[in-house]
């Protein structure tokens, strides 16, 4: 996309028919630039202040920032406490909703309250199972999962409406997202699922790592000969791999990740392996770019935050744009009207 000299921020982008929210996000995804997401890794604390320096490391590098629920199914502080604390800053955030934790009722809730702040985008998520978490023997809720919470919300957004069928006199207006994984078998039916997930109701998706561009070169392949690309944003998940030995853990321990010998030897050989792993993350998104249906990229650089800025640098996949950040907020936090929602 051609920029004018006006530095392209989400802020002077307008808010077209067929938008779903007023959020940046949204807007920057249909002006057809390339978007950048990020995960915000949440505090075991009750001070705010965490949030907000733990926020400041993306300023001006990315588009929004998820705000992860009981990842990995362990206890930190709330994906809509995090939201509430950073839209009033002017972040555009994904609250992310794991269904593990909460039941109908209670999701509905937390939208309804969520929008009513300022939140323009939600991620529905199925969530891990609790033995994988620091509580397994809390009791797993799954009222739901992320199809049935994805039909859920496009209702309250689009009919004004309860799944109990009860009126909403101002429905919450979101831009509903989901998480996909090209790099789990079997592998011919996440095409599929992506297809069941933009008929329940997906906007975008984020995927989960990439470390395989053929893999995901064939995902792609099938996902725009179903025309899903024209149908829904893909951002692809990406991330810089601290060392050899880390990315050979995460390989054996964190399901539907797949890190191919290649890059693991590549570390290995390396004389600083965190600065590889960095090239590594650079490298795979200047291919996934390339990529026909590829729409953005979401970051995960959990305890590396620090090198996003990097990695979007030396990609220079903003082609001149500006990304939001307090400096160039059109609000101070006292002032952020909800209508103007990030």
């Amino acid at each position: 996309m051609q920029f004018d000299d006006e530095p392209l921020t989400g802020e002077n982008l307008p808010i077209l028919e067929g938008h779903c929210s007023p959020g940046r996000f949204e807007r920057v995804l249909r002006a057809g630039a390339f978007a950048v997401t990020a995960e915000i890794a949440p505090p075991d604390s009750a001070d705010p202040h965490a949030v907000y320096e733990r926020a400041s490391v993306f300023d001006g590098y990315v588009d929004a920032i998820n705000a992860t629920d009981g990842s990995g199914a362990n206890c930190h502080m709330s994906s809509v406490g995090m939201c509430s604390l950073l839209t009033r800053r002017g972040y555009s955030m994904v609250m992310q909703v794991s269904c593990r934790d909460r039941n109908r009722i209670a999701i509905q809730g937390d939208v309804l309250g969520a929008s009513a702040m300022g939140v323009s985008n939600v991620l529905c998520l199925t969530g891990d199972g609790v033995q994988s978490g620091d509580h397994p023997q809390a009791k797993p809720v799954f009222d739901l999962d992320c199809m049935t919470s994805l039909e859920i919300l496009r209702g309250m957004r689009d009919q004004s409406q309860f799944l109990s069928g009860r009126a909403i006199s101002h429905p919450p207006q979101v831009f509903l997202g989901a998480a996909a994984n090209p790099f789990a078998p079997p592998y011919d039916f996440r095409p599929l699922r992506l297809a069941k997930k933009v008929a329940a109701g997906a906007q975008f998706v984020q995927t989960q790592y990439c470390f395989d561009i053929d893999m995901m070169k064939t995902y792609m392949q099938q996902v725009v000969d179903q025309g899903l690309h024209e149908k829904v944003f893909i951002l692809a998940g990406v991330g810089p791999l601290a060392s050899a030995r880390s990315a050979e853990w995460i390989r054996s321990n964190v399901a539907g990740v797949h890190i191919p010998d290649a890059i693991i030897n590549r570390l290995r050989g390396a004389q600083d392996q965190a600065q590889e792993g960095v090239n590594v993350c650079v490298d795979m998104i200047n291919q996934l770019r390339e990529l026909e249906g590829v729409k953005g990229v979401h970051i995960m650089a959990y305890r590396q935050e620090h090198r996003v800025a990097e990695i979007v640098e030396k990609t220079g996949v903003l082609q001149g744009r500006v990304p939001w950040h307090p400096a160039i907020g059109s609000h101070t936090p006292q002032e952020q009207p909800t209508e103007n929602a990030p």
